[in-house]
């Protein structure tokens, strides 16, 4: 029996592993499975951590036919026997059930078989490629206006950039504000008026506070960001960014800014920040820190009962891994 011609797609491969663009497609295949049937839900496994005979059970057939999206993470990482299981099954998908399928588009050659044989079944298939290079990160830009509704020009791009930075939650989120406020034609001088008005409640801002040891000024930032609504997540991005950042200019030795940029492949401004950053950091303090800021993005996305206060003690446990 054939399925509805409204029903999602069975079969789904994400490809790719820029964080925030995984995330859409996932919420776009559970949004699908949704309009097809309200009830479905969403179960998600990292296969390193599923059996064959827990992954005959994720895609089983409800006894109430209630539709259901089963998320397979990192298939990079897939052994032989999830990946015959995942193969057989895909040969014949059970009706009311989406499997998708998330992969780096790298690792063993058991998960880029698995890849081919899912293209070769007619998944459908999202690319997610990591955004590193400055013309993808304005397109990037370029396009977030666009899905809202609105317009700008290089100069407008270029601003924003400039003033939020790499991150593309944060980049994605303002891109979606100034849209809202400027009516949609968004324009260099909004986008500088907009930040001059709230430079100082960007996860960015605490984060440039948090990196430099400025203890009390990051705190302030922070109060404020989560008093006007910044998400928790934007905060805990940001953090981690700035880590990385400096970890990377550091280990990356003396150099002249313009040459580190091209080795690292990141903006000039960004490596000149980056360096003025990384004095008074050791490699030890580092490593803490980035232990540190993978345990806040854990935390604001759910192991933590109070996400408030698990970014404030992760700003005051940066600035003492600063000083060790």
């Amino acid at each position: 029996m054939n399925p509805p011609a409204d029903a999602p797609a069975p079969l789904r491969l994400v490809i790719g592993d820029e964080e925030l663009l995984v995330e859409r497609a996932l919420r776009a295949a559970l949004d699908e499975a949704r309009a097809a049937d309200p009830a479905a839900d969403l179960t998600r496994v990292r296969v390193a951590d599923l059996t064959p005979p827990e992954l005959a059970e994720l895609v089983s057939p409800s006894l109430f036919a209630e539709g259901r999206v089963v998320v397979l993470d990192a298939a990079h990482e897939i052994t032989q026997d999830i990946a015959a299981a995942v193969s057989a099954y895909a040969k014949e998908p059970a009706d009311g059930i989406v499997l998708v399928v998330v992969h780096n588009g790298g690792g063993r050659k058991t998960g880029k078989d698995l890849v081919a044989l899912l293209r070769k079944l007619g998944a459908a298939v999202t690319d997610c490629p990591k955004i590193t290079k400055p013309a993808e990160r304005d397109a990037f830009v370029k396009e977030e206006i666009r899905r809202a509704g609105g317009r700008a020009d290089p100069r407008a791009v270029a601003a924003l950039i400039d003033s939020v930075g790499s991150d593309l939650r944060e980049l994605a989120a303002a891109a979606a504000q100034l849209v809202s406020d400027s009516g949609g034609d968004v324009t260099e001088e909004e986008v500088r008026r907009y930040h001059r008005g709230r430079a100082d409640v960007t996860g960015f801002a605490v984060a440039e506070k948090a990196i430099t040891g400025d203890v009390a000024g990051a705190l302030e930032a922070l109060r404020w960001a989560l008093q006007l609504g910044v998400a928790h997540v934007l905060v805990a991005d940001a953090l981690a960014d700035a880590v990385r950042t400096v970890a990377r200019v550091a280990g990356a030795g003396r150099a002249d800014p313009f040459r580190l940029a091209q080795q690292l492949g990141m903006p000039p401004w960004k490596v000149k920040k980056a360096v003025a950053q990384s004095r008074g950091w050791r490699a030890e303090g580092l490593v803490e820190a980035m232990h540190i800021a993978a345990e806040v993005n854990a935390d604001v996305k759910g192991a933590a009962v109070d996400a408030d206060y698990a970014l404030e003690r992760a700003v005051l446990r940066m600035a003492k891994a600063r000083g060790a």
